[in-house]
């Protein structure tokens, strides 16, 4: 039988991500249940290297997925894991046509790594091939993400029996993911838990599923229109969170384990990086919200560069937040990153420090609230 997890962080499984991952306490990473989202494949990834002259981009498919398994076995381990392929474009394929399910599950396999496939309802047909076959071929069942307008919708429960019927498991062989994204308007809180408590009672088998969880953020896409310095926002979904849980708990309704999308927003933008000018940011979790301490542009002609790390970590220490450098591996860079004991780094490990700091504190929260 499945160890209990109290939290289902979403990954983008970027460099700053892993590291975080791979930096966890002990306790923290036996806490939670990742679902990892192969990091896009679209025109414009920051992470992928494009060729502009010829409108392409200079790594091919097969380059961009080659190091996927190897990197979740070395961060994570072999342990499960949901792992998804949204965000990659439906048309994409291999050199030798193979599908990019196909391939992720096949050399995950072969590393040993406990992965379980997701899919959602939207999911084009060879998508969903790709997946039974991962299924067969493992015997772990099936991971089913469904969004707040599908689950809404009149249609859900057909639509739910049929998926599982195409993919031969019943609701006891799958996990139910409820996500939410990110909603436009979480206000007011109780007025939107209040009409989320009847689709979640409504939501089929609901007390069938292997695991139930429920994921959502309210995390800006971007804090370059914050002002420089330090700025609190409201971390809504943890707020929502302790809301419904506390209605459904005391309503007979199964409670959804907590997720969020740690400190990214889950939108996959297409830009073109040469006309991104990225500003520098510590985004540190607290109590019920964030505390942005921003600055200025790092590159470019107006660019101030890296060095300005160090203040906007020294903001967070002296800040009535700061929990201490033995809190996690971010908040012990952030304080020697705010006396000069360490480089001031780059936005690939303040997503680290971030990352880090986020997930150490969501899973002790959770514990505190003991509700899932």
């Amino acid at each position: 039988m499945r160890p209990k997890k109290i939290y289902i962080p979403c990954l983008r499984w970027k460099q700053g991500e892993y590291q975080a991952v791979l930096n966890l306490s002990p306790e923290a990473k036996d806490s939670i249940l990742p679902i990892i989202d192969v990091a896009e494949f679209f025109v414009g990834d920051p992470e992928i290297s494009y060729d502009f002259e010829d409108s392409k981009p200079a790594k091919t498919i097969d380059e961009h997925l080659s190091k996927f398994a190897k990197r979740v076995k070395t961060k994570w381990g072999t342990k499960e894991c949901f792992v998804d392929l949204r965000l990659i474009e439906a048309p994409c394929r291999l050199a030798d046509r193979q599908h990019p399910v196909s391939f992720i599950f096949n050399t995950l396999r072969s590393e040993g790594v406990e992965a379980i496939p997701v899919v959602g309802l939207e999911r084009d047909s060879q998508y969903r091939v790709a997946v039974r076959s991962a299924i067969k071929a493992d015997n772990r069942g099936l991971c089913l993400r469904g969004s707040l307008q599908k689950a809404s919708g009149s249609h859900f429960v057909e639509m739910v029996d049929d998926l599982l019927g195409e993919m031969h498991v019943g609701p006891e062989q799958c996990d139910f993911i409820f996500d939410l994204d990110a909603p436009n308007n979480f206000e007011p809180l109780d007025v939107f838990a209040g009409l989320l408590e009847p689709i979640i009672k409504n939501i089929p088998h609901l007390n069938a599923w292997r695991s139930f969880g429920l994921i959502s953020t309210s995390i800006p896409a971007s804090v370059s229109k914050l002002p420089e310095g330090i700025t609190t926002l409201q971390r809504s979904e943890w707020q929502l969170y302790k809301r419904l849980a506390s209605s459904l708990k005391s309503s007979g309704i199964r409670v959804p384990t907590f997720g969020d999308y740690v400190i990214n927003h889950p939108a996959a933008l297409n830009l073109d990086m040469r006309f991104i000018y990225p500003k520098a940011a510590v985004k540190y979790t607290i109590n019920d919200g964030w505390l942005i301490s921003r600055g200025a542009t790092i590159r470019g002609r107006k660019g101030v560069g890296l060095g300005q790390f160090r203040d906007l970590c020294k903001l967070i220490v002296e800040s009535r937040y700061y929990s201490g450098p033995s809190f996690s591996f971010g908040d012990d860079y952030i304080d020697k990153c705010a006396k000069g004991d360490v480089k001031p780094g780059n936005l690939s490990r303040f997503l680290e420090v971030g990352a880090s700091h986020h997930l150490e504190m969501v899973v002790r929260d959770l514990v505190k609230l003991g509700v899932s």
